[in-house]
């Protein structure tokens, strides 16, 4: 899923077929083979930790392992040792290589890079399922009665071994939220506050959220673009520039990922290990020139911690140890200390003349319970100045948006929502959309009755107001409750609405929106209700829009529901699929091809449909010289044809 919408290639490239040995060619002795297996299996047990994307297929792989490893050990304990037959040497020489290629995976998952693996979710899928394949080729057939393996040992691995061939492909709606995700962020467009919202729940999503975790993400990342030495340079810089934001959104200024850390030019001339520790920022690495001590007791530079705060984050990023408070205290003594040094050096602190000046600080606290209460005046004009600066505001500061809500601001913007004057509207939802960054406004937002009036401002509000009304809905819909409450309060139908005649970002905001509210079942048949198919199949055709992608995606959530599929599998619609798949990018015939393998895996007249269109022609050379994910895909089809054919 991910690989379709991003058009990436394989995390995991495909091993290619090892030759089966012979039974006359043994490359170890009988000990040494069940000696490599069970060292094989310890080594994987080693790994006890990995990526939150594949946590739990890996534990299932974990497990299998060490359910089959009783067979090992019986062999090894035998007395007296009992030779193996040509045929049970063979199967577990083919099960230690599949052993060995678990083991690569699991430490692939266990300290891969996390957006790599993400962002590839599919490929490591197939990955897994290829390990399972091997492990059964290996135990099939399996001469138990030859090496004399006892009958409660025996039933234990062939037990293991129906599990696996039942093993399929799992389907996880957190896949599908991700990619939608990754193809928002990953979008050229301008910086806005919906997609902060999903730069924020990918962080926690892929737990990228402290110092250490991105630390170890950029090693991780390093290390992969060694490995690809210049191949694949679309998808690395995708997975870079992902990096690169989620710093971002965690205040950290280090994006250097390519080489060795920065150092400034007025260090060059100066040794680094001549610097003592002490004097650099533990989050820049560069000398302190204004340090200050915070909560935990350790000091950062005052520009570097202040914006791991303003980006929310309530720890401190060298220990992970909750803050009792953000206050920061300067640390005068020990820049009397870096002073002395630097001049005992001859070491000419910086000036930051490219930043600007620090600027007196506002007393936040007075201020903004004033423009709250602001914002109830009889004067219009108050209010207007009121509203844009409460929007300003809760843009960036975690601070800024925890003094408005603490102050009663939330009810307070619900309450202009139903106001006449659309920028005032315009601006209180867009506050809302604002302030909804944070995880538990979504659900005071919510409790406020909010909702109703904001899908009221997407009705019958101006272009703005729309757009951010689509966009604060998309947000409040990471609530799982909120979902529910969106549709059953009338949001489907003006979303479809704004998809239908909305401006570029309206459509694009309200197809966001609309994805994540098709994860829950009943608002998929909200959207048909709403007149969606017509609506995403005019925009398939306007090649212009750049929403191809969008739509399919749309369409294959609602192919995966029995009471859709009716609707949208049509015969007009299949060919419209396949032309897709012989005129698009490849990404589009990615996405393209889950469609129709969907639709056709529960319609057989559909894929016979297909085929007569010509799909067959098209599945050949894709499934030849397609990308890796459209090579599956089309090979799946060209199962599925076969039996419609037969």
């Amino acid at each position: 899923m991910l690989s379709s919408l991003l058009g990436t290639r394989p995390a995991v490239e495909p091993e290619p077929p090892e030759p089966e040995p012979e039974p006359s060619g043994r490359q170890l002795s009988d000990g040494d083979l069940l000696d490599e297996l069970v060292a094989t299996v310890g080594a994987a047990q080693a790994f006890q930790e990995f990526r939150r994307s594949h946590r739990k297929e890996c534990f299932n792989l974990l497990r299998w392992l060490q359910l089959v490893l009783p067979l090992i050990e019986e062999l090894q304990d035998a007395s007296p040792p009992r030779p193996l037959t040509d045929d049970a040497h063979r199967r577990l020489a083919l099960l230690s290589r599949a052993f060995q290629a678990a083991r690569r995976l699991l430490r692939r998952c266990h300290d891969g890079s996390k957006i790599f693996l993400s962002l590839e979710s599919e490929a490591v899928q197939g990955s897994f399922r290829a390990v399972y394949e091997k492990i059964n080729v290996a135990l099939d057939g399996m001469p138990y009665s030859d090496i004399g393996i006892s009958d409660e040992v025996k039933e234990q691995v062939e037990l293991i071994n129906t599990q696996l061939k039942r093993s399929k492909k799992r389907t996880d709606t957190q896949d599908m939220e991700l990619a939608m995700d990754f193809m928002v962020v990953l979008q050229d467009k301008e910086d806005r506050s919906a997609d902060r919202v999903i730069l924020e729940q990918l962080a926690k999503k892929l737990e990228l959220q402290s110092l250490a975790d991105l630390r170890a993400e950029t090693m991780a990342i390093k290390k992969l673009i060694n490995e690809r030495n210049g191949q694949q340079p679309e998808s690395t810089k995708q997975i870079i520039d992902l990096l690169h934001k989620l710093k971002e959104v965690a205040g950290i200024d280090e994006k250097n990922i390519l080489g060795e850390v920065h150092i400034p030019k007025y260090l060059e001339k100066c040794p680094s290990l001549m610097i003592p520790n002490d004097f650099l920022c533990p989050i820049s690495l560069e000398i302190m020139t204004d340090p200050v001590i915070i909560a935990s007791g350790r000091t950062y530079e005052r520009r570097s911690i202040q914006k791991w705060l303003d980006a929310g984050q309530r720890t401190c990023p060298k220990t992970q140890q909750p803050l009792a408070h953000l206050s920061l205290a300067p640390n005068f003594a020990l820049k009397n200390l870096i002073l002395q040094w630097c001049e005992k050096n001859k070491v000419e602190m910086q000036t930051r003349a490219d930043e600007p000046p620090v600027e007196e600080e506002v007393n936040k606290e007075v201020l903004i319970p004033s423009l709250v209460k602001d914002l109830s005046s009889p004067n219009l004009d108050v209010q207007r100045k009121a509203a844009k600066k409460i929007r300003t505001l809760s843009k960036e500061s975690p601070e800024d948006r925890t003094l408005i809500t603490d102050s009663g601001g939330i009810a307070a913007l619900v309450g202009l929502l139903q106001y006449p004057d659309k920028k005032i509207q315009d601006n209180a939802v867009t506050s809302l959309l604002n302030l909804s960054i944070d995880e538990v406004n979504k659900v005071l937002i919510a409790k406020g009755n909010a909702i109703p009036l904001i899908i009221e401002v997407l009705k019958n509000g101006n272009v703005e107001g729309q757009e951010n009304s689509a966009a604060a809905l998309f947000s409040l819909s990471m609530v799982d409750e909120n979902k529910v409450a969106i549709g059953a309060l009338g949001g489907m139908a003006p979303l479809v609405d704004l998809l239908k005649n909305g401006t570029i970002r309206g459509k694009k905001d309200a197809s966001t929106a609309i994805f994540n509210l098709l994860l829950n079942h009943q608002n998929k048949l909200r959207a048909i209700e709403a007149g969606i198919v017509p609506v995403l199949l005019k925009t398939l055709d306007n090649t212009k829009l750049g929403m191809v992608d969008e739509a399919l995606s749309i369409f294959l959530l609602l192919g995966s529901n029995s009471a859709c599929r009716g609707t949208i599998g049509t015969e007009s619609f299949v060919e419209t699929l396949v032309r897709i798949i012989k005129e698009g990018t490849p990404k589009n015939k990615e996405c393209a091809l889950s469609v129709i393998l969907e639709l056709g895996s529960h319609n057989n007249a559909l894929m016979v449909h297909a085929l007569g269109f010509g799909l067959h022609e098209h599945l050949t050379e894709i499934a030849k010289n397609g990308t890796s994910r459209a090579q599956r895909k089309a090979n799946s089809l060209i199962q599925l044809a076969q039996k419609c054919e037969s």
